[in-house]
């Protein structure tokens, strides 16, 4: 067995979905099937069980997932000992972000640690920023650029490099969408059910829009849930409904000409922006550095 095949077992065990898996670890079905054939071959076991609709781990299945752990935080541990000085750093070393962040944050740190570290092999995913913590707890990533949830797990490790205001989008009062509803600002609105809402599917902009409708009393008229603060601004500005997103990513958008940004009393607390990342990865030379650049 080796280590990717144990990184696959790993999120394997956590989504209990074979598809999922295949689809965030960008390898086939049938690869993964193999992986775990083999590893099941190799441990003498039944690793897992599976019918047409569900997949759990055998009782050995869960004790291989404790060493496959354990397994991977030695490797760490060896992969930091045997590094005696930074020239000797190479290896893969995977960031996850939104496309926002890949430009507005990223670029400078990924320009000097490729600069200073030209051995190390990035791997940079971007999709929906909602997701950036949910794939380092997945261990699909090294480090991730995210928002600070409210309640951190124990098990991770953040530091901020920014913050974002989160704001109210609207199209244009010009546009006939505005003409239509006819509100300048949320305190104008009297009838929140004449107002289409587009909402993040999940996520901590979500979480706190709901908090802000709540307290405010109102069940607003969602008109479509999407993933990505950019889709949002998109159909914002096509006069498909009202949004909340980062104000980062309206100052970063080729579509902040045709939306507004509405005032809100009380304002939505703003994002905490920065680097995340697993505490036990912490001691691999190759995330120690970046999380230093930062």
């Amino acid at each position: 067995m080796d280590i990717k095949e144990l990184q696959l077992f790993l999120h394997l065990s956590k989504s209990l979905h074979y598809a999922k898996t295949s689809q965030d670890c960008h390898v086939s079905p049938s690869t993964l099937t193999r992986v775990v054939q083999k590893l099941e071959q190799q441990s003498g076991c039944l690793l897992l069980e599976r019918d047409n609709r569900t997949v759990r781990l055998t009782r050995e299945g869960v004790m291989f997932r404790e060493f496959a752990v354990a397994v991977m935080d030695n490797w760490q541990q060896f992969q930091a000992e045997v590094s005696t000085s930074v020239s000797s750093l190479h290896g893969e070393l995977s960031v996850f972000c939104s496309v926002t962040a890949s430009y507005s944050f990223l670029h400078e740190l990924l320009d000097r640690y490729r600069a200073d570290y030209p051995e190390v092999e990035i791997h940079l995913h971007t999709g929906d920023s909602a997701m950036a913590v949910q794939r380092i707890q997945e261990e699909l990533e090294d480090i991730s650029v995210a928002a600070r949830p409210d309640k951190l797990p124990g098990n991770l490790e953040f530091k901020e490099i920014g913050q974002s205001k989160l704001v109210f989008i609207a199209p244009l009062a010009s546009s006939e969408a505005r003409k239509k509803w006819g509100f300048k600002s949320l305190a104008d609105i009297s009838d929140w059910q004449g107002i289409p809402f587009i909402a993040s599917e999940s996520g901590l902009a979500r979480q706190r829009t709901d908090r802000w409708f709540r307290a405010k009393g109102v069940k607003p008229s969602i008109y479509a849930q999407v993933s990505g603060n950019e889709a949002i601004v998109s159909m914002v500005s096509l006069g498909f409904g009202i949004g909340v997103v980062p104000l980062l990513v309206v100052q970063n958008s080729l579509l902040g000409s045709k939306i507004e940004i509405l005032d809100v009393s009380p304002p939505l607390e703003p994002f905490s922006i920065g680097l995340c990342t697993m505490k036990r990865k912490l001691g691999n030379p190759l995330v120690q550095a970046f999380w230093n650049l930062a």
